[in-house]
């Protein structure tokens, strides 16, 4: 798929195990691993408005993708009308699990070990995920709602059921103390004018900011400057702590 850089139409790419956060990178698979890989495929090409079986076959780099899709039409995983792929309910169901299972791996090699080649690591990583574990990830993660590369993350229960069962990697800057740096993750502001006014501020993933004061309002350092902001914006800021 696109993440892996095994679907990305044009000539097939030669296997390798490089790549970096929210870039392409291949992953040498198992057979077993085909289905899984192809139903993935689908869901991401959908996200990019392709569903034709055309457009599936001429984006997938997986080996033995067309066969790989009758088997999947024949076992009742994806349907085929006037030659549109769609995801039957438990195809949906998987294919949501694999793509929310490699989003947060890439999340998790790129924001705890700061990895440029997080997308290879994230690559083997998904496949040894339970359940369970995807959910305590993403709630280390503080329920990211996109990978490094801009793609949504699905929901999963976790993330609707606002469980801290333990202390998250990723937390609100408003959780930071006085005098404590870290690294904005992700923003998920309530509007896209208050995104701009932040933006316009310097307040943008990937910078280190520092919290002077909390009251009366939240004074942060970013930089050489200095900007207030209301405490409920500090709760939309998503941070790591350096």
């Amino acid at each position: 798929m696109q993440e892996r850089n095994r679907y990305r139409g044009g000539e097939r790419q030669a296997p390798t195990t490089s790549g970096h956060a929210g870039h392409p990178a291949l992953c040498i698979l198992p057979e077993i691993e085909k289905e899984d890989e192809v139903l993935e495929a689908i869901w991401t090409l959908r996200e990019e408005n392709k569903k034709a079986w055309d457009d599936i076959i001429q984006n997938c780099e997986i080996d033995g993708c067309e066969d790989t899709l009758k088997d999947l039409t024949k076992n009742s995983w994806i349907e085929v009308r006037d030659s549109v792929v769609e995801l039957l309910p438990k195809g949906e169901k998987r294919a949501k699990e694999l793509v929310r299972r490699h989003r947060l791996s890439l999340r998790l090699f790129h924001d705890l070990f700061d990895l440029k080649g997080a997308e290879a690591e994230a690559c083997k990583f998904e496949h040894i995920l339970s359940p369970e574990v995807t959910d305590s990830v993403c709630a280390l993660l503080g329920h990211p709602p996109n990978a490094p590369d801009g793609k949504p993350i699905p929901r999963g229960e976790c993330c609707s059921m606002f469980k801290r069962e333990m202390k998250p990697l990723v937390a609100p800057l408003a959780d930071l103390l006085p005098g404590e740096e870290a690294k904005i993750v992700f923003i998920t502001p309530e509007s896209h004018s208050r995104l701009d006014r932040l933006t316009a501020m310097g307040v943008v993933p990937g910078s280190l900011v520092k919290l002077h004061q909390k009251k009366p309002s939240y004074v942060l350092q970013l930089g050489e400057t200095m900007v207030a902001v209301d405490k409920e914006i500090t709760k939309e800021i998503f941070v790591k702590k350096v």
